[in-house]
């Protein structure tokens, strides 16, 4: 049986970005759970921001048809979103609409957020552990798109102190949520197969 295939990416392309390490640490929990991740930057895939009538002028730009492209290729997705005033980052959020953009000859619309199983996290140095990012990322995703986004989330507290110099959580409770996504989104992406 082949291992389901899940992307992993932050919502920040920040130098020294929680939720870059956050990311980093999805990545080897979902390889213990048994499933062949790719992780990516957004910084390789820059984009203008959206606007309509750029699309109607020039279409969706390259690198939101290869992002669209390789989430096709993948049965599951995590997202580590960091927290801008209480909601999400402008990048995020502008890669989820360029991405719901594409749209190849006869495949239904938001054919890259359908099939395929999303998880979410995020991690801030307040006490909400970017908990309203999450919401609006959340929101945007199911309500947006109509992804499948599993229940569970991890927020991250006070990030700056939450990793240790291995990179891993502290926090025995985060840890194990963390693992408990991990093993969630490689069992629902391996039935997406």
């Amino acid at each position: 049986m082949s291992l389901p295939k899940i992307l992993v990416f932050a919502g920040s392309i920040r130098t020294g970005s929680h939720n870059a390490r956050l990311a980093a640490l999805a990545v080897k929990e979902l390889m213990l759970a048994g499933a062949d991740v790719t992780r990516i930057s957004l910084a390789d895939y820059p984009m203008p921001i959206y606007d309509g009538d750029l699309e109607v002028s020039s279409g969706p730009p390259e690198n939101a048809r290869k992002l669209k492209q390789l989430m096709m290729t993948h049965q599951g997705v995590f997202i580590a979103s960091p927290e801008y005033n209480a909601s999400i980052t402008p990048l995020l959020k502008n890669t989820i609409d360029w991405i719901s953009r594409v749209r190849d000859r006869g495949e239904p619309p938001l054919a890259a957020y359908k099939n395929r199983v999303f998880a979410i996290g995020g991690a801030s140095e307040g006490p909400y552990g970017a908990l309203r990012s999450l919401m609006a990322l959340r929101q945007s995703l199911e309500l947006g798109c109509g992804a499948l986004v599993i229940p569970d989330q991890i927020t991250v507290i006070h990030a700056h102190e939450a990793f240790d110099e291995m990179d891993n959580l502290k926090e025995e409770r985060a840890a194990n949520l963390l693992r408990r996504i991990a093993q969630r989104l490689t069992d629902m992406a391996r039935e997406m197969a």
